[in-house]
């Protein structure tokens, strides 16, 4: 994940809405029988350009949720959106899920599936056009999403970095 241009977010002033992407039920056989205990991958978001995910695992799925949450609120990002979409194509990989996403034309809704879905719908972003390739599995598409959506940037940015004025990123 590039770290050059996160923002970290600070939980007080925001009001976050969580949703659940996974859980995973996982089996410890003992000699005195099955041991259930739960993992589960939460994303946390305002709705307006904040986002963040984390994961819990507990005995029962209620307290995984809860622990996935609040891990969640300590991991969170600000990403810099054009609208209702993102200003700009983008890629990402994390272990063996490839995410590609693209900016659409208002009305276009969010086509992505499942676990990118739940974050593209966390951080606020209504018009989007985005791919998983590679492996489907929830914890990595996450972390690929966030990680695609952490290196976006917007034109006052480039226009910064550059030191060039707004006017010169557009007309070159």
């Amino acid at each position: 994940m590039a770290d050059l241009n996160v923002k970290k977010v600070r939980t007080a002033d925001l009001e976050l809405k969580d949703r659940l992407v996974a859980i995973n039920r996982v089996t410890k056989v003992t000699k005195g029988g099955r041991h259930f205990s739960f993992a589960a991958i939460v994303v946390v978001g305002d709705e307006n350009g904040v986002v963040g995910y984390g994961l819990g695992k507990a005995n029962e799925v209620t307290t995984a949720i809860a622990k996935g949450v609040e891990d969640a609120k300590k991991n969170l990002i600000r990403v810099p959106l054009d609208k209702r979409t993102i200003p700009h194509e983008q890629t990402a990989k994390f272990g063996g899920a490839k995410v590609f996403m693209k900016p659409a034309a208002p009305g276009t809704g969010v086509e992505a599936g499942g676990a990118m879905r739940a974050v593209f719908e966390a951080v606020g972003i209504q018009d989007v056009i985005a791919k998983s390739k590679g492996s489907s599995n929830p914890h990595n598409l996450v972390k690929a999403t966030i990680a695609a959506l952490s290196e976006i940037r917007d034109a006052y940015t480039v226009a910064g970095m550059r030191g060039i004025p707004m006017n010169r990123v557009f007309n070159g």
